[in-house]
């Protein structure tokens, strides 16, 4: 777990670090989200992100921004083991956090190539127009039908999915 841990970088520094991987002429792909439970809907849509670009950065809600999207039972794991997950994926290069509801400012900050979204999203991504306005691309993954980390929890605590 060592060696995956070093994908797990300061919001800052990285944005410092995706200005140096630019200026060597990778193209820089984006997403981000919860990615509470992870299961193979998640493995699926970072995979697709993956083929897009040269770099993949996932950028994890914290815990304060997952209770306040998901509600106060929410997160199942906490942001440190969600992002040791996520830097344990073998097509995943960076880690990151950002604690605001969505993530339009980290997006300025890390200015992506591409951003993905799983196609759930289809109606707004946020930092779409900052992408866009660079030139860059915005991608939506298909989605793997029944899962979701709601479906799963309503599954867990023997409850019907909302």
């Amino acid at each position: 777990m060592r060696e995956a841990e070093k994908k797990i970088w300061p919001r800052a520094a990285l944005a410092a670090e995706c200005a140096r991987l630019r200026a060597e002429g990778k193209k820089i792909v984006f997403t981000n989200g919860c990615f509470d439970l992870v299961h193979a809907g998640h493995a699926s849509t970072l995979q697709f992100a993956r083929k897009q670009g040269d770099v993949l950065v996932v950028a994890l809600n914290t815990d304060a921004s997952v209770r306040r999207l998901k509600g106060p039972e929410r997160p199942m794991v906490d942001e440190q083991n969600r992002a040791r997950m996520m830097a344990a994926l073998e097509c995943v290069d960076y880690v990151t956090w950002f604690d605001e509801d969505e993530p339009k400012e980290l997006v300025a900050e890390l200015l992506p190539d591409v951003l993905v979204k799983a196609s759930d999203w289809a109606g707004y991504v946020s930092g779409r127009d900052i992408v866009e306005a660079r030139g860059g691309r915005v991608l939506l993954a298909p989605m793997v039908p029944g899962l979701s980390t709601t479906i799963l929890i309503a599954k867990i605590r023997g409850q019907p999915p909302a």
